[in-house]
C-alpha cells in the first residue's frame, strides 16, 4: 500500500481516540493510584500511617520548602458594621510577603470569643465576599448566587471570624491576571511555583497555618477549639490546613469531597489549584479526612452540585466512607457529620452552623 499523499487525508478512517493521551492516563489510574492510602487495622498503625503520609504531603505539595518569617502584624482599618467591628490586619507569612484579611469583631457582648476561620473559594473576591462587602462592584450577585458572607453569618451567631485573602485572590491577585475582583491568579502562581518544587496547595495550607499561629496571640480569642471552614477552594484549604495541622479543632468542608477520579481526573478542566503533581498516586480525598480523625469535621454536599462528578452522591459517600474507617478506629464516629442539602454548589449552613456552635461550645 502507498503511503497517502501529503495534504490528501487519510487513507481510512481513524478512532480519535487513539490518538488522545486520556485513554492512556486512565489506565494508568488504575494501576497506579491510592498507594499510600489508609490501610491501619490498629489505632497504632494508623498512628503511624497518620505521620507517614503526613511527612509525604508535606514533601509533594513544597510545603517543607516555605520559610517561616515573624508575623509582624499590623492593623489598618476598623470599620463598625450591622452587628459587628471589622478589622482589616495584614500578617507576614514568608520573609516579605504578606497576607492581609477581615477579622469580624462581636459587637455588644465582651470577649474574648470563639475563633474561626472563614475560608473562601473561586468567584469570591477573596475575603471580600465572605465579609459581606456587597458595597463592592460584582460581590453582591455572587455573594446571592452562593451563599458567600458565611463570614458574616457566622460572627453574628457570636464567633470572631477571621477571613483572609487566599495567594491569588483579593488583594494578593498577581500583575500580570486582568479581568477583575472575581479572577484569580491560581493557575499563574501554580506555573510559576511548580518547577520550584512548590504548589498552591501547599502555599494556601501554609498561609492558613500562619493565620492559626496570629490568631493564637490574640487576647480577643478563646483559647480553644479553633475551627476552621469554607467552600469550594476553601473547602479545598480547610481540608489541606486540618488535615495537616492538629491545632485546627474541628472544621467544616463544603462543597468539596468527593472521589478524586470523578471529580479531578475524568473532568480535567477545574482549576489548577485542585492538582498537586503525584497526589493521585499517594491517596484519594477521604484519605485526607481520615488525618483530621478524631477531631470533628462536618463535610457539607449540595445533591445537585455538579462538582460532585457523575457518580454525585454515590462518588461524596464513597470517601465520607474512607474518613469514617479512621474515626471509627479512635471511637469518634460521632464526631464526623456529613449533611447533605437539596441544593447546588453553594454554602448552606443549616445543619453547618449549630454543628458549629456546639463545637465551639457556644
Amino acid at each position: 500500500m502507498s503511503p497517502t499523499s501529503p495534504g490528501s487525508g487519510p487513507s481510512s478512517p481513524a478512532d480519535p481516540a487513539r490518538f488522545r493521551t486520556y485513554p492512556r492516563l486512565s489506565r494508568l489510574w488504575k494501576q497506579s493510584t491510592r498507594r499510600l492510602g489508609l490501610d491501619a487495622t490498629t489505632r497504632a498503625e494508623l498512628a503511624a500511617w497518620r505521620r507517614r503520609l503526613r511527612r509525604h504531603l508535606r514533601r509533594l505539595t513544597g510545603y517543607d520548602r516555605l520559610a517561616p518569617a515573624p508575623l509582624a502584624p499590623r492593623l489598618t482599618e476598623e470599620v463598625a458594621c450591622d452587628g459587628y467591628r471589622r478589622q482589616r490586619v495584614e500578617i507576614q507569612v514568608e520573609p516579605g510577603l504578606f497576607m492581609p484579611l477581615y477579622v469580624l469583631i462581636p459587637a455588644g457582648s465582651a470577649g474574648p470569643w470563639p475563633p474561626v476561620m472563614a475560608l473562601h473559594g473561586h468567584g469570591s473576591g477573596g475575603k471580600y465576599a465572605v465579609a459581606g462587602r456587597r458595597d463592592l462592584p460584582d460581590l453582591d450577585e455572587t455573594i446571592r448566587i452562593h451563599n458567600y458572607d458565611y463570614g458574616v453569618q457566622l460572627v453574628r451567631e457570636g464567633f470572631i471570624v477571621f477571613c483572609p485573602d487566599a495567594r491569588g485572590f483579593g488583594e494578593r491577585q498577581e500583575a500580570r491576571v486582568e479581568g477583575g475582583l472575581l479572577v484569580s491568579s491560581c493557575l499563574a502562581i501554580n506555573q510559576m511555583a511548580l518547577p520550584l518544587g512548590r504548589t498552591v496547595t501547599g502555599m494556601w495550607a501554609w498561609d492558613v497555618h500562619r493565620l492559626v499561629d496570629y490568631i493564637l496571640t490574640r487576647g480577643d480569642c478563646r483559647a480553644a477549639p479553633l475551627g476552621c471552614m469554607g467552600l469550594s477552594g476553601g473547602g479545598l484549604q480547610t481540608l489541606w490546613a486540618a488535615a495537616l495541622d492538629d491545632r485546627i479543632g474541628y472544621s467544616v468542608v463544603s462543597g468539596y469531597f468527593y472521589g478524586y477520579r470523578e471529580a479531578l481526573f475524568d473532568v480535567y478542566v477545574h482549576c489548577s489549584c485542585n492538582y498537586v503533581p503525584g497526589l493521585f498516586e499517594a491517596i484519594d480525598m477521604g484519605d485526607l479526612g481520615a488525618l483530621i480523625a478524631p477531631r470533628p469535621l462536618c463535610i457539607e454536599t449540595g445533591a445537585r452540585d455538579p462538582l460532585n462528578g457523575a457518580g454525585g452522591l454515590k462518588n461524596v459517600r464513597s470517601q465520607v466512607r474512607i474518613a469514617r474507617q479512621a474515626y471509627r478506629m479512635l471511637g469518634a464516629s460521632r464526631a464526623l457529620t456529613h449533611a447533605v442539602f437539596d441544593g447546588p454548589h453553594r454554602w448552606d449552613g443549616t445543619e453547618a452552623i449549630p454543628w458549629m456552635k456546639r463545637a465551639a461550645g457556644l
